[in-house]
């Protein structure tokens, strides 16, 4: 512990690497980013971000071309990443103007994220006329898990970030997942906007989770498995990444018969039933807990809140809340 520790310091103590951390601290960059806002070749800086890498003071994921960076939060390295990077906060003249170049960059992000939203936003507004108000479902989310003491989050399937937003406060670290770039670029402005700083997100396909067993002791699939191929393989790999008694939230559609949204908007399953989520997740070592069916115009939306159990330990019996 005490080499890792000396390791991660003498990794950070270099002024360009103090600017990294400070950037990587408020934003997930790519090396072009950070070439815009430092004004270092990008050799030069992709060798600092390979050290500081694999000192883990920071986290790199790659999405599609891109390669992103953030700051650290596993093992000694990101401890020692927070703490040098909250150190130097502020950080002189030199940290103002980075700051001000990221700011610019974001801008940009932003434009760029409600340019997609606008172009697709009419086929959301008409699948939320469908169902009860957002408003309503959140509240019932809220509702159903304000008993959970959550310190690592996974949103399966994130698309703009929602729930990462409304777990965000009340989670230590939490991370959203989704294929697609468009999306992803969505709910990074809206983190960014709402200074979410312990929430970020990755590119990665649901059923392919990129994290050992056991990684999280929380996980949400949000209107998410109406598009899965096998939603029983999206549950079991979303249990396979959750620590024994971690709790998944499953929001989606009931049964309905609406057509319309398989074949104009690529749902390949028109609701699931009580019976069927309650199979698969005891089929992935979960058991349902609590359910919740709100009644839309003319969808319903249910709520599942299924806890992987300890091995040895029986399944829980189920309870409609």
């Amino acid at each position: 512990m005490t080499d890792q520790i000396l390791e991660g310091l003498r990794a950070a103590a270099e002024p360009t690497r103090l600017r990294i951390l400070a950037l990587c601290a408020r934003a997930d960059l790519t090396v072009s980013d950070l070439v815009r806002i430092l004004g270092q070749s990008q050799p030069r800086l992709s060798r600092h971000l390979k050290l500081m890498t694999e000192s883990g003071l920071l986290a790199r994921h790659r999405e599609g071309q891109w390669a992103y960076h953030r700051i650290g939060t596993a093992g000694p390295g990101g401890q020692v990443a927070r703490v040098v990077s909250e150190l130097h906060a502020e950080g002189g003249l030199a940290h103002a103007a980075d700051f001000a170049r990221l700011t610019a960059i974001q801008e940009e992000r932003r434009e760029a994220a409600a340019a997609y939203f606008s172009a697709n936003a009419k086929n959301w507004d008409h699948i939320r006329a469908l169902h009860i108000d957002e408003v309503s479902v959140e509240r019932a989310i809220a509702a159903m898990t304000t008993d959970l003491d959550v310190h690592r989050l996974l949103d399966i399937g994130t698309g703009t970030g929602r729930m990462l937003q409304i777990f965000g406060p009340r989670v230590g670290d939490a991370v959203g997942i989704d294929i697609n770039r468009d999306m992803l670029r969505v709910a990074r402005d809206k983190l960014e906007r709402g200074k979410f700083r312990n929430c970020h997100v990755r590119q990665g396909d649901m059923n392919h989770l990129p994290w050992p067993d056991g990684s999280f002791d929380g996980a949400v699939l949000h209107q998410v498995l109406h598009y899965a191929e096998r939603p029983e393989a999206t549950i079991a790999e979303a249990a396979r990444v959750l620590q024994p008694n971690g709790t998944l939230l499953i929001v989606d559609f009931a049964p309905h018969t609406r057509e319309e949204l398989r074949a104009e908007h690529a749902h390949r399953w028109l609701g699931f039933a009580d019976e069927s989520i309650a199979a698969w997740c005891a089929f992935a070592g979960l058991s349902v807990e609590k359910s919740r069916r709100l009644r839309g115009r003319p969808l319903a939306v249910s709520i599942w809140r299924a806890r992987r159990q300890a091995p040895g330990v029986p399944a829980k019996r189920r309870s409609a809340a």
